[in-house]
C-alpha cells in the first residue's frame, strides 16, 4: 500500500539580503531535493544577474519531498522571493499561492523595513508566521535585541523563534518540523468545483507560455480543456508537472500541488497573472481571489545607439515583456535620439536590472532618457489627464493645477543620524509625519515624499548618510498639487526634446543652470558661440556657452595699417553673427550619454 502524502505549501520572505536564498539551498540540500554534486550557491537564481548582485529577481518555486519525525511523508512546496521594495509584487504572488511564510530577521541587522512590509503582507492575506532569525553565528549577532524587536514590532511571541543559520546549516531540521507542525493543511480543497490559480508565467520559445499554477480544488491534467474565468478564453492542457527545481512531467497535479502548466498558448499577454483556472466539463462560478494588477510608477525612454538596431530592440522589449508582467512598453520618437520606446517600470532597480538584460542577453546598445513619474494634469475646462512623459504636458494656459504622486515611506536609521536624514527629506520636498523609537540604538520615520525625488539618488543618499545601516520601505500614497512646470533646454534657440522635464518650480533654476554647465563642457566647439540655456515657457532660467572655434583670419596680413586687420577681424565678426542664425549645431550622441548617465 502507498504511503500518504500530505502537502504543505510555504515561502520564505525577508528584508534584502537577509539571506533567504542561502536558506533555501541548505533546504534542498537537507531534503536531498538536489543532490551534492550539483549543487551550487544561490541555487534558485537562474539569472547571472541574480548571482553578480546577489538579489533575487523572480520568484522560484520548488517541490521537496521530506520524511518527518512523526513518521509520515510530506511533499513542502517552497517558494523563495525577492526582498527588494520594486519585486513586492513577486512577494504578493507567492503568498497568495502559499498557507504560510517563513519570515527571516538577520540576527546582526534586525528587524528592517521591508521586514515589516512582508510580515504586513502575509498578514493581510491571514497566512501563518513562522519567524526565523537568520545568521546567528555571526560575531555581530544580537538575539537580545531581535527577540525583542519580533514582539514590539512585529507582535510576534519571541518564543516561536526559530535560531538558525543557513550558511552552516543549523536549524534547517527545525525549521522543516515547524513548517509541518505549524502549518494549516492546503486551504480550500473542499471546493466542489476545480480552481487553479496562476500565480506566475514564463515564455518558452519552444513551448510557448509555461504558467506557474497553485491547485486549490480539483485536479489538472494532460489533454484537459480547461477555462481562463476572466475572459472565458478556452485551452488544452499539453502538459503538467512539478519543479524539483527543474521541471519534471507528472500526469496530474491535485488539489495542494504547485507546479507548471503548457498549454497551446503561444503569447504572454493572453494569460492574466491571478486569473482562476476551471475546467470545461465542471466549470466553477466564482473566481479565487487574486491580487492587484501591478501598475508601472516610473517610466523612462529607451532608445538604441544605433538607429539600425531599432527593430531588434522590439524584438528584446517583446521578449522581456513575456518574462516580467510588471513590465510595459510603448513606441515614441525623439528629433534628438531617433526612434525608440517608453517603457514602464516598478521602480529604479527594476529600471537597471531590464536596461542590464537588453545589454547582456540581446547584445544592444542602449540609451535611457531621465526617468519619470505619472502626473495628473487638471485643464481649464477640469477633465484630468495623466501625462508620464514631459513632451505630452499641455500648454500652460490650458492648465489649472498640476497633481503630482507621493509615497509613504518607513526608514529605519541609527539615532545618530536622525538629523541628517530628516535634512535629506526636507531637501527632497518631503515631510515627516512621526518617528517611532524602535530600540536603544534605532528609529523609524514616517515621511510622506513626492515619488519623482527619490527616483535618482534618495537611496544612495540614505545609504552614505547611516553608513549601509539605514533601509527604506515605502507605498504609493495619494496625488497631491504641486507647483509643477516643464522645463526646457534650448541649445542655439532649438528646443532638445531628450532633456525636457517636469520639476518643481523652486528647484528648476538649479536643476537648468546644472543641465546646461554640463551640456555646455560636452557639446564640441563650433565656428560660432553657442547658447545653451534652460526655459520655463517664454522664459530663460539659465544659460551656459559653448565659446566659438576662432580662426586666425590675420595670419596671412603683415606690415601696413592696423585698419587692415581690423577689417579683417570686422568681416569675420559679420560672418560668425549670420552663420549663427543659419548655422545648425550637431550635438553628438555620446553628449546625451554623458549628460544622461550623469543625471541618472
Amino acid at each position: 500500500m502507498s504511503q500518504e502524502v500530505l502537502t504543505r505549501n510555504f515561502c520564505i520572505i525577508a528584508h534584502v539580503d537577509h539571506g533567504k536564498t542561502t536558506l533555501s539551498d541548505r533546504l534542498l540540500e537537507y531534503t536531498n531535493t538536489v543532490a551534492q554534486r550539483v549543487m551550487t550557491d544561490q541555487h534558485l537564481d537562474s539569472m547571472d544577474l541574480e548571482k553578480e548582485r546577489g538579489i533575487t529577481i523572480k520568484s522560484h518555486p520548488v517541490t521537496m519531498k521530506y520524511p518527518a519525525k512523526n513518521g509520515k511523508f510530506y511533499q513542502l512546496n517552497l517558494m523563495d522571493t525577492p526582498g527588494h521594495v520594486d519585486f513586492s509584487y513577486e512577494v504578493s504572488r507567492s503568498l497568495a499561492a502559499c498557507e504560510g511564510a517563513v519570515l527571516l530577521i538577520d540576527a546582526a541587522q534586525g528587524v528592517e523595513a521591508q521586514t515589516v512590509a512582508n510580515a504586513q503582507l502575509a498578514n493581510s492575506q491571514d497566512l501563518k508566521i513562522i519567524p526565523v532569525i537568520n545568521k546567528i553565528d555571526l560575531p555581530s549577532a544580537n538575539l537580545e535585541l531581535c527577540s525583542r524587536q519580533l514582539e514590539d514590532i512585529l507582535a510576534i511571541p519571541s518564543e516561536e523563534a526559530i535560531l538558525a543559520s543557513g550558511k552552516s546549516g543549523i536549524g534547517i531540521g527545525d525549521i522543516l518540523d515547524a513548517v509541518i507542525d505549524r502549518l494549516p493543511a492546503p486551504r480550500d480543497r473542499e471546493y466542489p468545483k476545480p480552481r487553479t490559480l496562476i500565480f506566475d508565467c514564463v515564455f518558452d520559445p519552444y513551448r510557448g507560455v509555461i504558467m506557474y499554477v497553485r491547485v486549490f480544488s480539483g485536479s489538472v491534467r494532460t489533454g484537459e480543456q480547461i477555462i481562463m474565468m476572466s475572459d472565458g478564453s478556452r485551452a488544452e492542457v499539453k502538459e503538467v508537472g512539478c519543479f524539483t527545481p527543474g521541471m519534471v512531467k507528472k500526469d496530474i497535479l491535485e488539489a495542494g500541488d504547485v507546479g507548471y502548466l503548457v498549454c497551446n498558448i503561444k503569447n504572454v499577454s493572453d494569460i492574466k497573472i491571478g486569473d482562476t483556472i476551471t475546467s470545461n466539463t465542471n466549470k466553477a462560478e466564482e473566481m479565487l481571489p487574486g491580487y492587484k494588477e501591478v501598475r508601472p510608477l516610473v517610466f523612462s525612454g529607451i532608445y538604441p545607439l544605433d538607429t539600425s538596431n531599432f527593430e531588434k530592440l522590439k524584438a528584446s522589449l517583446d521578449r522581456l515583456r513575456l518574462n516580467d508582467a510588471a513590465f510595459v512598453f510603448q513606441a515614441e520618437s525623439s528629433i534628438a535620439l531617433g526612434f525608440g520606446f517608453r517603457c514602464g517600470f516598478l521602480g529604479l532597480l527594476h529600471m537597471e536590472i531590464i536596461q542590464e538584460r537588453i545589454r547582456r542577453e540581446y547584445d544592444i546598445d542602449i540609451i535611457s532618457t531621465y526617468p519619470s513619474v505619472i502626473y495628473k494634469v487638471e485643464l481649464s475646462n477640469e477633465t484630468i489627464i495623466e501625462v508620464d512623459n514631459p513632451l505630452e504636458l499641455p500648454d500652460p494656459s490650458a492648465i489649472n493645477q498640476i497633481l503630482e504622486p507621493t509615497i509613504k515611506a518607513t526608514i529605519h536609521t541609527p539615532n545618530s543620524c536622525i538629523g541628517d536624514l530628516m535634512n535629506l527629506v526636507n531637501d527632497k520636498r518631503g515631510l515627516c509625519d512621526h518617528t517611532e523609537t524602535l530600540d536603544d540604538n534605532r528609529v523609524m520615520l514616517c515621511c510622506v515624499l513626492p515619488l519623482n525625488e527619490i527616483l535618482i539618488d534618495f537611496n544612495d543618499r540614505l545609504k552614505s548618510i547611516t553608513r549601509g545601516y539605514g533601509s527604506m520601505d515605502y507605498e504609493l500614497g495619494e496625488y497631491v498639487v504641486g507647483d509643477l512646470v516643464k522645463m526646457d533646454i534650448l541649445v542655439n534657440g532649438e528646443p532638445v526634446d531628450a532633456f525636457s522635464s517636469i520639476v518643481h518650480r523652486d528647484k528648476a533654476r538649479t536643476k537648468g543652470k546644472d543641465l546646461c554647465d554640463r551640456l555646455a563642457d560636452i557639446i564640441p566647439p563650433h565656428l560660432f558661440k553657442i547658447a545653451v540655456q534652460a526655459a520655463i515657457g517664454g522664459q530663460i532660467i539659465a544659460r551656459g556657452n559653448v565659446s566659438a572655434m576662432r580662426k586666425d583670419v590675420t595670419a596671412k596680413c603683415y606690415g601696413g595699417d592696423i585698419s587692415r586687420k581690423r577689417k579683417l577681424l570686422e568681416k569675420q565678426k559679420e560672418g560668425k553673427r549670420k552663420m549663427k542664425q543659419i548655422g545648425r549645431v550637431s550635438i553628438p550622441p555620446d553628449a546625451f550619454i554623458k549628460v544622461l548617465k550623469n543625471s541618472s
